[in-house]
C-alpha cells in the first residue's frame, strides 16, 4: 500500500486534540467538542478494521511497514504490524470512543482539555503497538504517561495528586534502565531496528543484563508482584475513562513488550528467568486474589483482580507454549473488554450515587433491571466462565503451564476459584438482597448512551467466548514462529 495506514492511525487522534486545542472551551461547545473527538476516534476504529481487513495472517512477517530516517545513522521511524500487535490496536481503537461516549455524566470541568488527554494518549499507545523501532517504542511508551497523569492528577479524586505521582514515578523509574538497555543495544549491535535485531541476535554473554533491564520496566507497568501498589490507588482516583484506558490498554503495553522483546531479543535470558516469572505470576495471581476478598471498594477490587489477571498472562507468556501464547494475548484482548465494562459498570452507579463503597448498595436488579443483567455478564466474564472471553484465554494460559510445568499451573488454577470468590461475592452484595439504602430506590436505569456502551462491550465478550476463531486465526502464526526462533536461539546458545 502506498497509502501510510499505520502513520494515519497514529496521528489522525492528535490532529483531532489539535483542533480541540483551538476550539474554545465553554459549555455551549461542550457538546461539538465532543462529537468532535467521538468523530475522530471512530475514524480511527475503522481504518482500524480496515487494516485487520487487509492484513494477511498466513504470515508472521511485519506488514504495512513504514520508514524514514530520522536521525541519520542512528534513529530511523519505523512502524509495521504483525498478528500480535494487530489486535492490540484493534483494542485501542474500539474502547477510545467509548470513553470518550462515557464523559457525559462523570466529566464535568475542562472537558475538552481531557477529550485532549484522551486523543493524545490514544496515539501514544498506538505507536507502542506499531513501533519497529526500539527507540521509537520507547518514546511512545514514555510519552504515555504524560496524558494518564494529567488524567489523574487534574480529573482524579480526593488524592489525585497523590496517586498521579505515585504513578507517574513507578512507571518512569522502572523504564529508566530500558532506555540504558537501548542505547547498549545500539553499542552491541549497531542498530536498534527490532527486524535486524530478530535477524542477527544479540550475543547471549549480554542477554541477561538487557533482560533484567527491559524487566524492570514491563514487570511495573503490567504491573507484577511486588511493584503493583501503584495500580489500585491510581484507579480509585482516576476519573471513570482513566480507569478504562489504564486497565483495558496501558497494561498491555507491558504484555505486549515481554512478548515482543524480552521472547524476541532475549531468548537465552528468557529461559534462565523463567522460574522468577513463574514465582512471581503465581504470587500475584493468589496474593491479590485474597486481597481483593478483602475489599469494600468496588474500583479497588476490580483494581486487585487486574493484577491477578495479568498474573495469568506473564505466566502464559513464559510457557513458550503456543497455547500458552495464544492464551495470554486472548486473555489480554478480554481484559482489555472485562475490566473496561466493569469499571464502566462502577462509573455509572457512582454517578448516581457518589460511592464506590459495596455496602451502599444492594437489590439493585429490582431497581435497575437492565444493568444487573449486563453486569452479570461482565462478572461472569471476569471469571471465566464458559461460553465468554475470559474462558478462552485463561484455559489456553492452563493448558500451556501445565504442559510446562505441572505444579505451577496447579496452583495457578487456585486463582480461577478465588477469581470467582471474590467478583461473584461482590455482585451478591450489589445487585441482589434487601435494598437497604433507600436513595437507591430514586436511581434510574441505563440511559441510552450507558446502555450502547455496555452493550458494546458484552457483544464481542460473548461472540469471542464462542467463536475465538478470529483472534486465533490472528495470531497463531505470528506465534507459531516466534517460538520456532525461540528454541531455535535456545538449541545455538
Amino acid at each position: 500500500m502506498n497509502f501510510p495506514i499505520l502513520s494515519s492511525l497514529i496521528l489522525l487522534p492528535t490532529i483531532g486534540a489539535l483542533f480541540l486545542f483551538f476550539t474554545k472551551s465553554t459549555r455551549e461547545n461542550n457538546i461539538t467538542v465532543k462529537y468532535v473527538a467521538l468523530f475522530t476516534s471512530l475514524v480511527n476504529f475503522f481504518l482500524s478494521i480496515y487494516l485487520w481487513i487487509l492484513f494477511d495472517h498466513k504470515t508472521s512477517a511485519f506488514q504495512f511497514i513504514e520508514e524514514r530516517t530520522w536521525i541519520e545513522g542512528f534513529i530511523d521511524y519505523k512502524v509495521g504490524v504483525d498478528g500480535i500487535s494487530i489486535l492490540f490496536i484493534i483494542l485501542t481503537t474500539f474502547i477510545t470512543p467509548l470513553c470518550i461516549i462515557s464523559v457525559n455524566n462523570s466529566i464535568k470541568n475542562r472537558l475538552s482539555e481531557f477529550l485532549i488527554a484522551v486523543l493524545i494518549m490514544e496515539s501514544f499507545m498506538l505507536g507502542v503497538f506499531c513501533s519497529l523501532d526500539l527507540v521509537v517504542f520507547y518514546l511512545f511508551f514514555e510519552a504515555g504517561l504524560i496524558p494518564m497523569f494529567l488524567i489523574i492528577g487534574i480529573w482524579g479524586g480526593a488524592r489525585r495528586v497523590y496517586s498521579a505521582f505515585k504513578f507517574f514515578l513507578y512507571t518512569l523509574l522502572g523504564s529508566v534502565l530500558m532506555l540504558v538497555a537501548i542505547i547498549s543495544i545500539f553499542w552491541i549491535s549497531g542498530t536498534t531496528d527490532v527486524e535486524k535485531l530478530y535477524e542477527i541476535g544479540i550475543d547471549p554473554k549480554y542477554q541477561n543484563l538487557l533482560w533484567l533491564a527491559f524487566f524492570s520496566s514491563f514487570a511495573v507497568k503490567t504491573p507484577m508482584w511486588p511493584v503493583h501498589t501503584w495500580l489500585p490507588d491510581a484507579h480509585v482516583e482516576a476519573p471513570t475513562a482513566g480507569s478504562v484506558l489504564l486497565a483495558a490498554i496501558l497494561l498491555k503495553m507491558a504484555g505486549y513488550g515481554f512478548i515482543r522483546f524480552s521472547l524476541g531479543l532475549f531468548p537465552v535470558a528468557s529461559e534462565i528467568f523463567t522460574p522468577l516469572i513463574y514465582i512471581l505470576s503465581v504470587i500475584a495471581i493468589i496474593f491479590t486474589s485474597l486481597i481483593a476478598l478483602m475489599q469494600e471498594d468496588m474500583k479497588k477490587l476490580i483494581a486487585y483482580s487486574s493484577v491477578a489477571h495479568m498474573g495469568f498472562v506473564t505466566l502464559g507468556i513464559f510457557t513458550i507454549q503456543q497455547q500458552g501464547l495464544e492464551g495470554s494475548i486472548i486473555q489480554m484482548i478480554s481484559h482489555g473488554l472485562v475490566s473496561a465494562a466493569l469499571f464502566l459498570s462502577v462509573g455509572i452507579v457512582y454517578d448516581r450515587m457518589h460511592s464506590r463503597l459495596i455496602n451502599t448498595y444492594g437489590g439493585l436488579v429490582s431497581i435497575i433491571p437492565k444493568y444487573s443483567v449486563l453486569f452479570m455478564i461482565f462478572a461472569l466474564a471476569s471469571l471465566g466462565l464458559p461460553g465468554t472471553s475470559g474462558f478462552i484465554g485463561e484455559f489456553l494460559i492452563l493448558m500451556g503451564a501445565f504442559k510446562d510445568n505441572f505444579l505451577v499451573a496447579v496452583i495457578a488454577s487456585l486463582g480461577v476459584i478465588l477469581g470467582a470468590a471474590y467478583i461473584l461475592w461482590m455482585y451478591k452484595r450489589v445487585v441482589f438482597g434487601k435494598v437497604v439504602n433507600l436513595k437507591l430506590k430514586e436511581i434510574v436505569d441505563l440511559n441510552r448512551s450507558e446502555f450502547f456502551i455496555l452493550s458494546s462491550l458484552a457483544i464481542p465478550i460473548i461472540i469471542f467466548g464462542f467463536y475465538p476463531d478470529p483472534l486465533i486465526n490472528t495470531i497463531e502464526v505470528s506465534i507459531s514462529d516466534l517460538i520456532k526462533n525461540y528454541n531455535l536461539n535456545i538449541l545455538n546458545k
